[in-house]
């Protein structure tokens, strides 16, 4: 029989923000996997040689694509040319404003900076708010009230998840916010965990995304057709079905409050083309537990931990197969939620800081 539960305020501006600081949930110690000290400072070492190789072969590879969708315009093998096109420059965005964010992807910071401020604007995010808003997620993981980057609360909002497909959800949310930047104005959540000496920047950015966007604009007008906008600005919207695929497994239908990442984030193996678009994201557990590893390191730091958790899932499909029924039953049971076995040399899960130690093993 499905538990009762109270409609919770998923906002951070809202009451459960309070309930989870007096709750010990806000900015707390989590759980970490026991991994030799030598051995985290040789995972945690920073290089260009790798990030420089893919972003040259990102790079590359939407150049020819988009000539080839730009020879087909006109012809309906402008569809797969474009959705091709659309996949290379939303995911790999998505994935490189990721880690670039966390300043690890290379080793000189002006180059994680460039290409953060690139992938930025491709994936319309603000550098700078998302930059503190990705902090706040590290900190305070998929506890409500305090993660401004949960995809969607319990009981879930269907209609989000299937608009963010096609990016109709958050991509308008953040053009309202451009503009709003550019009018030196903040949202209420903004607020919350953008600094004040960080907010001129904020708006500057916001200007200059503005600023490219009816440039674009201004380029289909003359030209008469959509075509500019189609490699600029609107992929991000065409293009967003693999980055919502990867966004939605991350996280959904684990727990919530915890502090214990075994317990609310997820990782899957993945095939060496999914693993280039998603930088290594898809070992999600490793990345929230150690986040200044770089994206090239998760795998062997997946080796180092994967005596201490859960078994990660088989491949994509196995993972969406596991949120899509985790959805179905918290749509009726909001309380339902996924709990993988340990093995047996794993510690127990954390759940939070005045709990007792679970150890679920097979």
């Amino acid at each position: 029989m499905a538990e009762a539960r109270a409609k919770r305020d998923y906002s951070i501006s809202g009451p459960e923000n309070q309930r989870a600081q007096e709750r010990g949930l806000a900015t707390a110690e989590w759980y970490v996997s026991p991994i030799p000290r030598q051995r985290m400072k040789e995972l945690m070492k920073r290089r260009d040689g790798p990030a420089i190789r893919d972003t040259l072969i990102w790079f590359g590879l939407l150049i020819v694509v988009g000539y080839i969708a730009y020879l087909s315009w006109g012809s309906w093998w402008a569809v797969p040319a474009f959705l091709a096109y659309g996949i290379l420059y939303a995911t790999p965005g998505d994935s490189r404003w990721h880690e670039c964010g966390h300043g690890t992807a290379f080793k000189t910071m002006w180059m994680n900076e460039a290409v953060y401020q690139i992938a930025s604007f491709m994936v319309l995010r603000s550098a700078t708010p998302w930059r503190w808003s990705h902090s706040r997620h590290h900190t305070d993981t998929i506890i409500v009230g305090r993660d401004p980057e949960i995809i969607t609360e319990r009981p879930p909002v269907w209609r989000i998840l299937l608009m963010q497909i096609f990016h109709l959800y958050g991509g308008p949310i953040e053009i309202k916010r451009f503009i709003m930047h550019c009018f030196g104005r903040l949202d209420s959540a903004e607020q919350e965990y953008i600094p004040p000496t960080e907010r001129r920047k904020t708006y500057r950015e916001a200007r200059i995304y503005l600023l490219i966007i009816l440039l674009v604009i201004a380029a289909c007008i003359y030209f008469g057709t959509i075509l500019p906008a189609m490699f600029v600005f609107l992929p991000s919207f065409y293009g967003g079905i693999v980055v919502i695929l990867f966004g939605v497994t991350q996280h959904l239908g684990l727990h919530e409050d915890v502090l214990d990442h075994r317990l609310n984030t997820r990782t899957i193996y993945m095939n060496p083309v999914l693993r280039f678009l998603y930088w290594n994201m898809n070992y999600h557990i490793e990345h929230h537990m150690f986040p200044m590893v770089p994206y090239h390191a998760l795998h062997r730091l997946h080796e180092e931990m994967k005596g201490d958790c859960p078994a990660a899932r088989p491949g994509l499909f196995a993972a969406l197969k596991e949120v899509t029924a985790a959805l179905r039953k918290q749509k009726h049971d909001p309380s339902f939620t996924v709990e993988k076995p340990l093995p047996v040399t794993a510690r127990p899960y954390r759940y939070g800081p005045d709990s007792v130690e679970k150890h679920i093993v097979n």
